[in-house]
């Protein structure tokens, strides 16, 4: 199925959101509680299924329902369409703090991969899938990226990044990037996560136990603040708190 051409246009700075033009019988698919504003016109629809597969059974949408859920997403997608004569508008907000990044997935092969939580909307016909990354060792007991999202299609799609986004281009490098701020990466590009360094440096580096490295010849989009990091420090034992409260030796003192 070919996606529909939809118009856009990406309003702020820090929290942004993507506002999408349709045109009369144009939709557009996104993630259960994005959507922030939509015109009269705008007919919407939750549907278990991205509906790039008219044909798709029963069976299979409930397969790829069942894969969302382990990831953590939401069972459904949203469906949005515009039933009027003239176009009209819907706007879908970012979740946390960071930046929305439009991909016009014909310019990459029609598919790209990222993480779990980064697809935030996309044309209608847009096909979004769960994969394991198989390859993964001891990215398994990292916690990150052995779940991932496939976004597939020749229309636009829009994904989600903590903080600022920074784009490399690999042409046969090595990248070892923190296993949080890898958003996603196009084909051609081989992911893995690996142990960092040694024991030492595992322990006392304050780099994690274990870094993201990827290889070969494509392009990767990172993010600066991944969600995970932004929550961590926030938190009562996080890294901000101990600072206001002057570190270990000046709770020491108090003490």
């Amino acid at each position: 199925m070919y996606s529909h051409d939809v118009d856009y246009k990406i309003i702020g700075d820090d929290i942004q959101l993507v506002e999408v033009e349709l045109d009369p019988n144009e939709s557009v698919i996104a993630e259960a509680g994005t959507m922030m504003y939509m015109e009269q016109e705008i007919d919407f629809q939750t549907k278990m299924g991205d509906g790039s597969n008219p044909n798709e059974g029963l069976f299979d949408k409930l397969f790829k329902g069942a894969g969302r859920l382990i990831s953590g997403e939401s069972l459904f997608l949203t469906h949005f369409t515009n039933r009027g004569f003239n176009k009209s508008h819907v706007a879908f907000a970012a979740p946390y703090p960071g930046t929305i990044v439009p991909i016009d997935l014909s310019q990459f092969n029609g598919q790209i991969t990222v993480q779990r939580d980064a697809f935030l909307c996309a044309a209608m016909g847009t096909k979004v899938s769960i994969v394991f990354n198989r390859k993964l060792g001891a990215g398994f007991f990292s916690g990150e990226g052995f779940i991932l999202q496939r976004i597939e299609g020749d229309g636009r799609a829009f994904i989600h990044a903590g903080g600022t986004v920074v784009e490399k281009v690999l042409n046969g490098e090595t990248l070892r990037v923190d296993t949080g701020c890898v958003v996603g990466f196009t084909n051609g590009i081989d992911f893995d996560i690996q142990q960092a360094g040694g024991l030492k440096s595992m322990v006392f580096g304050g780099e994690g136990m274990f870094l993201a490295t990827l290889r070969g010849h494509g392009k990767v989009w990172l993010q600066s603040m991944p969600i995970s990091k932004l929550v961590r420090e926030l938190s009562p034992m996080g890294g901000n708190q101990r600072k206001e409260t002057g570190g270990f030796l000046n709770q020491f003192l108090q003490d």
